[in-house]
């Protein structure tokens, strides 16, 4: 896809998400650092209204790989809310090299924050090295599953994005929420089944990881797969300590 007059970009209904609609359309983020990809996504360059002595202006986006994140599969399969939009402050559980977060830096902008944990060094450095240049990423190479470890670099965030393949997934989500998610703040995972059980039905394997979140003050919110996107993947949202209505 190349930018110029025959691309035209659109806001998706989740804030700060846009559709760059061509000939294939394809799902972009606004890139917080222009001209600089960070993964070899390809960049888009559009016109941006004239400046006030009607000189021209070019706004850049960044295509958004739903094979490589599992946060755009969620958006391209319909979910209804990814609890991340402009100004949000967010914990991303299993940055990896940074992929990801990258998309969701450029979502929640200078306003908001994204504190990216990664336990392996490689891709760790990989992350560092990414969050130079944005500045509302705080990479932690650090193990999710002992939050104290990091918990004077981590401020209250209004949402917990976690995709860190372990067994145990829903108690490191848990543990961490109780340290850094507020109140009615959300919590969307990604859930890969054979991680987590692979002698059982990827289905039974979700319902059971749900059942752990609610048991943890959790109120699940919608389930969805991944597929054609990964295989035998969901995404689980949830609300954290909704507060009980008034009848």
């Amino acid at each position: 896809m190349k930018g110029g007059a025959k691309v035209v970009v659109e806001p998706h209904r989740h804030e700060g998400v846009f559709i760059a609609r061509s000939k294939e359309d394809a799902l972009c983020t606004l890139n917080s650092t222009p001209g600089k990809a960070v993964y070899g996504e390809k960049l888009i360059s559009v016109d941006g209204p004239p400046t006030a002595d009607g000189a021209t202006t070019k706004i850049e986006y960044r295509v958004w790989n739903p094979f490589r994140s599992k946060i755009a599969a969620a958006i391209l399969g319909g979910t209804e809310n990814i609890w991340m939009a402009p100004g949000s402050k967010v914990l991303y559980l299993g940055a990896a090299a940074g992929t990801s977060v990258s998309h969701v830096s450029d979502i929640v902008g200078p306003a908001g924050c994204v504190y990216a944990v990664e336990f392996a060094h490689r891709p760790g450095r990989d992350l560092i090295n990414m969050a130079k240049s944005r500045t509302n990423v705080i990479p932690i190479i650090e193990d999710a599953r002992h939050p104290l470890k990091y918990r004077m670099l981590v401020g209250m965030v209004d949402c917990v994005f976690a995709d860190v393949a372990q067994p145990d997934q829903a108690r490191i989500v848990a543990l961490n929420s109780h340290y850094f998610l507020k109140n009615g703040g959300h919590c969307v995972i990604s859930v890969k089944a054979s991680c987590v059980d692979s002698t059982a039905a990827p289905e039974a394997v979700f319902a059971q990881e749900v059942s752990k979140l609610r048991s943890e003050g959790f109120k699940p919110l919608e389930q969805l797969t991944l597929e054609p996107y990964e295989r035998d993947h969901a995404v689980v949202v949830a609300e954290y300590r909704a507060a009980k209505k008034s009848k």
